[in-house]
């Protein structure tokens, strides 16, 4: 599992035009499954996302979680992620979870997520074309691998 986590001032997703989902300050989840992946590394990962502390205190020390300063959450499904790019020039997806299995299992991370931070979080769509805009803060961008994380 891999997510892109972006520290943001605000954040949404469009469909169509159309706004499906929207945020302040909290965190941009960009979120890549790939096969191996299961609840207990959500799990994992939820809890990892929860406890970091990469907002300011008082102080200006990178001290504070996303629970200390009230802040949101906006999860989007990215199978981009797992882009293998070691032949050619064309992105290979292979190493990316099939869709029947990353949709359930994106889904139940989303509720690992709500569970952790206790409140709601706001989703892109599955698979659909999403426009998504941020105004990073900072910019602090955290690369998340579970492999890296707990081998």
């Amino acid at each position: 599992m891999r997510v892109i986590l972006q520290v943001v001032k605000q954040a949404s997703v469009k469909v169509d035009g159309k706004l499906v989902s929207q945020i302040d300050k909290g965190y941009l989840l960009l979120v890549g499954l790939t096969p191996g992946d299961d609840e207990a590394i959500c799990n994992k990962m939820a809890a990892k996302i929860a406890k970091l502390r990469v907002f300011e205190d008082t102080n200006g020390k990178i001290n504070l979680s996303l629970k200390d300063v009230g802040g949101e959450i906006l999860s989007v499904s990215q199978f981009t992620l797992y882009a293998g790019l070691k032949d050619g020039n064309r992105p290979s997806f292979v190493s990316a979870m099939r869709p029947e299995q990353a949709k359930p299992l994106w889904e139940y991370f989303n509720k690992a997520l709500e569970k952790e931070i206790g409140s709601g979080i706001q989703t892109g769509i599955f698979q659909a074309m999403m426009d998504v805009s941020l105004i990073n803060d900072g910019p602090t961008t955290i690369i998340l691998d579970s492999k890296e994380l707990w081998g």
